[in-house]
């Protein structure tokens, strides 16, 4: 009875803290994509493609700091999960660790920055200037959001997802005044836009140290390294070093590539396209959030069977909610496109990288609740030397094809491929690593998200085909889209106890 009770709260709180994830991700979705198109016209596209590409450089640092990320988010979650927890040195040697390494990005950012503006990026010259300043202000904001990885990781293992909420959303609210002061900027608008950027981050940083101080213990304590743990994390960041890195690769090289082969206007579209990924990633993510410490405290805690049950379920729901999103976006990306930005402001290929990153994010959610498995196991090196190093042929294939002259929107192409790839093999390593039931998987999560995305998707093609553009068209094909989709979902998507917990939340909220 207190087992079942235990999960009975555990779902509860799930429910509760998706409810809040939610509230933040259709703000911070609304205020983003407004704060982009505002953005636009202050600055212009190449002016956004000198910065995106900037930031760009900068966020290739990450490939030496996104494993730690994850090491320490895994280590303070699990630690929660333990019956003899330490969070205080646990806690204390991640902000130690990120307190070196923010030093090793300065080192190393600065002259590797200045070296690419000065004889690599494509810009023109009289805008190399401006673009010094803005690489200096991303320096710092960079620096600022790695010291506040720790306070993140501590909030979400807490699951106290209102303040995550909250403070976000006062970043969102913040970024877009940064967007409307730019528009009456007493100097450089490029400049003067990266550095309100860089003071958003610190005030946000700011607020996450406040909160975590005044309701968390461990983060009271005084900045400290511990041997043991310091060895441990470093043994974990350094194989998911692979993985991290290959994603940083994966996209910000992408960048950098579309800037050599194509100039500030192409590194323009990829930014608005990462714009549509990012609100597009909140809506699962919102529910993913809200589940992943459950899964890893499980598996802490020796509770296999209801680890998996939140592997399969959160993967089979993570799909369901962008099933929901992502098709109305894509079967009528050029009209969504053209009332955000304006049609003759978009820049060239921004309707096609939106349409096949969001086919990307299709593929990879399938997977995220299985990487939030693999991580909690601790024991991730031959998972990373697989999966990772099927991540790492994204650049090389990129410049392979766009070195034959192949269009720009292959570097979706190839990320789509590759994710694929990965998805096997991740499979493959998870039976190993969790005993995850393979064959169960496909049958009860895999095969049924293919059917389901194949049968919503029947809909709107072929509304696609028969309507005319306009907003009677775009409201027609929402409409009709969504009920149909949800009608899928509902009798194919949906098992039996999904079914009677949708009820139940239905009929007694």
């Amino acid at each position: 009875m207190q087992e079942q009770a235990a999960i009975s709260e555990n779902s509860r709180r799930i429910a509760r803290n998706t409810v809040l994830l939610y509230f933040r991700m259709f703000l911070l979705m609304a205020v983003g994509l407004f704060t982009s198109r505002v953005i636009l016209q202050a600055l212009g596209k190449s002016e956004i493609g000198i910065y995106s590409t900037i930031a760009g450089v900068v966020t290739m640092f990450s490939i030496l700091t996104g494993s730690m990320s994850s090491a320490i988010s895994r280590f303070i979650t699990f630690e929660m999960g333990r019956k003899e927890a330490d969070l205080g040195k646990v806690f204390s040697t991640a902000v130690a660790i990120q307190l070196i390494l923010a030093g090793i990005i300065v080192i190393l950012a600065e002259p590797a920055g200045l070296w690419y503006i000065s004889n690599k990026m494509v810009l023109p010259p009289d805008r190399i200037y401006a673009a010094k300043w803005v690489l200096q202000f991303t320096i710092v904001s960079f620096v600022i959001q790695l010291l506040s990885v720790p306070y993140n990781a501590d909030i979400i293992a807490h699951e106290r997802m209102d303040a995550f909420a909250w403070i976000s959303i006062f970043e969102a609210i913040g970024k877009l005044a940064v967007a409307f002061a730019i528009m009456v900027s007493p100097i450089d608008r490029l400049i003067f836009y990266a550095s309100l950027l860089a003071l958003v981050s610190l005030l946000t940083r700011f607020a996450y140290a406040v909160f975590c101080k005044r309701h968390f213990e461990e983060t009271r304590t005084s900045v400290s390294m511990d041997k043991g743990i310091f060895k441990q994390m470093f043994s974990f960041a350094g194989w998911n070093f692979i993985g991290a890195g290959s994603g940083v690769l994966r996209d910000h090289g992408g960048n950098l590539l579309l800037n050599a082969f194509f100039g500030p206007i192409a590194n323009a579209a990829w930014y608005f396209a990462n714009q549509v990924n990012g609100a597009v990633q909140k809506f699962v993510t919102s529910f993913t959030t809200a589940i992943n410490p459950q899964i890893t405290k499980s598996y802490a805690a020796g509770d296999r069977d209801y680890m998996l049950r939140l592997i399969f379920r959160g993967s089979r729901l993570s799909i369901w909610l962008l099933l929901l999103v992502v098709y109305p976006i894509v079967f009528n990306a050029e009209f969504l496109t053209g009332l955000w930005l304006g049609a003759s402001q978009a820049p060239e290929n921004t309707v096609i990288f939106i349409r096949l990153v969001l086919i990307y994010i299709m593929i990879e959610a399938v997977s995220y609740t299985m990487v939030t498995a693999m991580l909690s196991t601790g024991d991730i090196r031959n998972y990373q030397l697989l999966v990772g190093g099927l991540q790492l042929l994204n650049l090389p294939l990129d410049y392979i094809f766009l070195k034959m002259g192949a269009p720009a929107e292959v570097i979706y192409y190839v990320a789509c491929g590759v994710a694929v790839l990965c998805l096997a093999a991740r499979l493959y390593m998870l039976r190993g690593m969790i005993g995850l039931p393979v064959g169960r998987f496909l049958k009860e999560v895999l095969l049924r998200e293919i059917l389901v995305a194949g049968l919503a998707m029947v809909v709107p093609f072929l509304l696609s085909r028969c309507i005319g553009g306009g907003w009677g068209g775009f409201l027609i094909s929402l409409f009709a889209t969504e009920i149909a989709s949800c009608a899928i979902i509902w009798f194919i998507g949906c098992d039996h106890d999904e079914r009677d917990i949708l009820l139940h939340k239905i009929l007694h909220r």
